[in-house]
């Protein structure tokens, strides 16, 4: 911190600040100091003072906080020899400040167990902890506090302690967990009436069974598991005692995930589960839905774990089908968050019994299924007394997707045309409540798309067999006609029942292309629609559904598609409907005869155009700024879909109406060129427009380029890096425009070096990291001995290196293509009259860059990386080795000699077995995968 040292009265003056101040402004000044006292090295000794003062819960719930942190982040900065003191400063803490406030006593708890789990020569923690404090019935609150949070932070994302030193540790807490255990069994027998003490128990059991330590044998005879049902069988037990239960029940399920090495607790913990049911019915009885929802999450817990017995030997032993009932009375629950809580298991259940794919398993399960899925439409059913259409916000509107999704997963066990002919004959035989149908019309929806529409017709089955695969009957009605009876709806039924209907016919769009003497109605259907507020979006996006898969047949119906185009702002639409109606329109425009798309795009391009002409006009005349992006946006979805099949030769009917709409789209990113939204808007339309048009844009090569090298000079948006990178892709192979394109890389270049060399530059802006390096790719793709002989090269290769360190998941991708792209055209011989350029010029580029790269690469997948990154560097990697393998293994082994071989805490990080394991299997590999498992387990060392 500047100004040195702080005193103790300022530091507390900042803290009642934050705390106290009546000024936001004097409470943000207050949390920005002392976020810088909690990253100096002061933070520790004013942090200590604070808690020997206890002048009150603020002041010492900071220090407590901050001393937590210090010993997660920044435990190097103490020397060895005062590790023991902190540890018994923070012991004496806890013990003098254990009645101030629980929070101060979780903060100082968690700081303990982190120091323990860093502090190597702190041998057997937790028989210390409890030698000492056990027999003090005060401290027993924070004794068990302690052992609470420790196992729970062996695997905490915080603290990188490595895979060494974490194995070492687990295997220290197995070894004492019986005598934790044994503990927490004497707290619960002398708990009596104190329920506080009691959810300390069970938190702290459930934490242990979360690490996975505890003994099977052991734990199957122990006296806490009878507590643990007890409580939850007895109806008195209060809310958070029973959550508390509840939560340990779960923990110990999902421990015991490998039945088979876990029997005698498996045995024991099922039995309890399944006499939880008696207890269940009771809190449905007293309408207690806090205990309802912790049932259902054991229940579904108990499914999860006994899932491949169920599947494998269904109704047989472990494999008990009971489980199964008990989730389908919750699914009878009438609340929907109840049933919501299996969807898990069903999904699971669903693509367990997909992949095994065996006929007889599949009707053992067929039942429940179709009892689930009874459940679910009744669930689905609004309030009779709604109005208006569906929410799909809302709660209760999401619980419905999921429901769909649900649905369409498990549906296959039933069979989609047997079930959609049920619920269209619950419709057709009953007269039920406008709810009931639109619940029905609903699920219809999710299934439709599941039914192979080449059958004309659905049928019912009785043992799996089909009445009727010949002729249809009154009891197997047809597709078209369903389709038939669904746009003969009156006006008059429920708005809801007529939005689903509406919903049901987009998703039946493959049924319309099989039978186009259905489009007709539909689309007169659909139009009634579009023209209510209401309704509007949701028939537009089944008017969209259509144009997709009936692409061919509406082409005769273009004209209706362009007036409903050119009329799109009347209608009551939300701006992905209206969008959506327009990427339909250009599918089908794309299907029109050559001749006539030109003038067609022309027209449907026209609105959007004219708004963006009207808006300039407007911009200029009062001097304000109007907002383009509705228009910008709905002319980039034309340009996007409006692919038509050209021949070689041919010139593209689009070409035209780009060229004209060129002016316009300059002027307006001109316009607009401080603001990023709209220019990123501008570029993607732009984008798009190249992409439709490919070499037929040459002509815009020249102007568009310069505005977006003239632009970038001084508003260096990340997007104008992408756009050049569609450039590159379209004419980087094209002779005549590669020094154009090199020279547009250079110009782009050098305000994107200055702004990612400013401080934490490459992390304040991994879009422009993420944009450069595809641009860069692009070029090493398209024309890579142009971008060799280059002298911008040698920069972007140092970027490259420097941004390996960046954990974004975009921009770190990019990078590491980049790089692999770089180093594979030196090892690829693709029979390119250039390669031997191409490889001595990659030869140079390893010689300069080589041993710094492997370093780097290295260390970031210890250090700075996440997991998901690794099979990105491995690739790097592994076509470094194979550009030149001795070499690499120089520079591997270099690498490696340079990494930290201990912990602040005195732990080994790494053996030196380890090391000369791993660089043996990464220079021995014959694949990439093999590099990427050996670095995988490699750098957990480190993490």
């Amino acid at each position: 911190m500047e100004g040195g040292k702080p005193t103790l009265p300022l530091v507390y003056q900042a803290v009642q600040a934050l705390y106290h101040d009546p000024d936001p402004a004097g409470k943000e000044r207050a949390s920005v100091w002392l976020g810088e006292l909690q990253r100096s090295m002061y933070a520790w000794e004013i942090s200590d003072q604070l808690l020997q003062m206890k002048q009150d819960v603020e002041s010492c719930y900071f220090a407590a906080q901050t001393m937590k942190m210090k010993i997660q982040t920044s435990f190097y900065e103490l020397p060895p020899e005062t590790h023991t003191a902190l540890r018994d400063s923070l012991l004496s803490h806890i013990q003098n400040l254990k009645d101030l406030s629980p929070i101060i006593v979780t903060q100082l708890a968690l700081a303990i167990a982190d120091l323990a789990l860093q502090m190597a020569s702190w041998k057997g923690c937790v028989h210390t902890l409890i030698e000492k404090y056990s027999n003090d019935v005060s401290s027993m609150p924070f004794l068990i506090e302690i052992l609470t949070v420790l196992p729970e932070e062996v695997h905490s994302r915080s603290l990188r302690i490595g895979a060494n030193r974490r194995s070492e540790i687990i295997e220290d807490l197995a070894y004492y967990s019986t005598t934790v255990v044994t503990l927490l069994v004497t707290c619960a027998e002398k708990s009596g009436h104190d329920e506080k003490m009691l959810i300390k128990v069970f938190r702290c059991l459930g934490s242990w069974f979360n690490l996975g330590v505890l003994d099977n044998n052991f734990m199957a005879n122990n006296q806490l598991l009878m507590i643990l049902f007890q409580v939850l069988q007895r109806d008195e037990t209060s809310t958070n005692l029973h959550e508390a239960a509840s939560d340990c029940v779960c923990s110990a399920l999902y421990a015991i995930e490998n039945v088979a090495v876990h029997m005698s607790l498996a045995m024991q913990l099922f039995q309890g589960v399944l006499s939880l049911e008696t207890a269940y019915h009771m809190a449905v009885a007293r309408e207690d839905l806090d205990k309802v929802l912790n049932y259902c999450r054991i229940f579904t817990e108990l499914c999860e774990t006994f899932l491949e017995m169920t599947v494998r030997t269904p109704g047989q032993g472990m494999g008990d089908l009971r489980i199964l009932e008990l989730l389908l009375i919750c699914a009878g629950h009438p609340q929907y968050e109840v049933v919501e809580i299996s969807f898990n298991f069903w999904y699971r259940l669903g693509e367990h019994l997909y992949k095994m794919n065996d006929p007889a398993i599949h009707r053992v399960f067929k039942p429940y299924i179709q009892r689930l899925l009874h459940s679910l439409a009744r669930h689905c059913q609004l309030d009779p007394d709604h109005e208006g259409v569906p929410e799909d916000t809302d709660d209760f509107g999401e619980f419905r997707m999921r429901v769909s999704d649900l649905v369409k997963d498990v549906i296959f066990l039933v069979g989609s045309m047997e079930c959609f002919s049920q619920l269209y004959s619950t419709l057709k035989e009953g007269n039920p409540p406008w709810e009931v149908t639109e619940a029905v019309l609903f699920i219809m929806a999710s299934i439709a798309k599941s039914i192979d529409p080449t059958y004309s017709f659905l049928f019912v089955t009785v043992n799996c067999l089909p009445l009727s695969l010949l002729v249809p009957s009154e009891n197997n009605p047809t597709l078209t006609e369903v389709l038939e009876q669904v746009v003969l709806l009156p006006e008059t039924v429920h708005l809801a029942v007529r939005y689903t209907s509406i919903e049901l016919v987009g998703e039946m769009s493959e049924v319309i292309d099989r039978n186009p003497c259905m489009l007709d109605p539909v689309l007169n259907f659909l139009m009634k629609g579009l023209r209510e507020k209401p309704l509007a979006s949701v028939a537009a996006k089944a008017i969209h559904n259509i144009c997709s898969v009936c692409r061919d047949h509406m082409a005769q119906h273009f004209q209706g598609l362009l007036n409903i185009a050119r009329l799109l702002d009347s209608f009551a639409l939300s701006t992905e409907a209206a969008v959506g109606l327009l990427k339909g329109t250009a599918l089908v425009l794309a299907r029109l005869p050559l001749e006539k798309i030109a003038e067609c795009l022309n027209d449907l391009c026209a609105v959007q155009v004219m708004a963006l002409r009207k808006l300039l006009a407007q911009d200029s005349s009062s001097g304000k700024s109007s907002d383009p992006t509705v228009w910008l946006d709905r002319l980039a979805v034309i340009f996007r879909h409006t692919n038509p099949i050209v021949e070689n030769g041919q010139t593209h009917p689009c070409q035209t109406v780009i060229q004209e709409i060129w002016p316009v789209m300059s002027e307006t990113l001109n316009a607009h060129q401080n603001d990023n939204r709209i220019v990123e808007r501008c570029c993607r339309c732009l984008r798009f427009a190249v992409r439709c048009v490919g070499k037929g844009s040459a002509c815009l090569l020249q102007p568009l380029v310069t505005q977006m090298v003239s632009v970038y000079q001084v508003y260096p948006h990340s997007c104008f890096l992408y756009l050049g990178s569609i450039l590159v892709d379209e004419y980087g192979m094209e002779e005549g425009c590669r020094q154009g394109l090199l020279d547009m890389l250079q110009a782009l270049c050098m305000p994107t070096f200055q702004l990612l060399e400013q401080p934490n530059g490459l992390r304040n802006h991994p879009d422009t990291v993420d944009d450069l390096f595809r641009l860069a790719t692009r070029f090493v793709q398209r024309s890579p001995v142009t971008l060799l002989n280059s002298s911008i090269i040698v920069h972007i290769i140092q970027c490259a290196i420097a941004s390996t360190t960046l954990d974004h998941r975009d921009a770190n991708c990019s990078v590491m293509k980049f790089i692999r792209d770089l180093i594979h055209t030196g090892v690829t011989n693709d029979h390119e009259d250039d390669f031997e350029a191409r490889k001595g010029l990659i030869g140079q580029v390893m010689e300069q860059h080589g041993q710094q790269l492997v370093t780097q690469l290295i260390n970031t997948c210890c250090f700075c990386l996440p997991p998901y990154t690794l099979p990105d560097v491995a690739e790097v990697l592994w076509e470094i080795m194979v550009f030149d393998r001795p070499t690499f293994c120089r520079w591997l082994e270099t690498a490696l000699k340079g990494l930290p071989k201990e912990t602040a805490g005195g732990a080994v990080t790494v053996t030196h077995k380890q090391l000369t394991d791993f660089h043996k299997q990464v220079t021995s590999a014959e694949e990439c995968k093999q590099v990427c498992w050996a670095i995988r387990e490699f750098t957990r060392l480190y993490r």
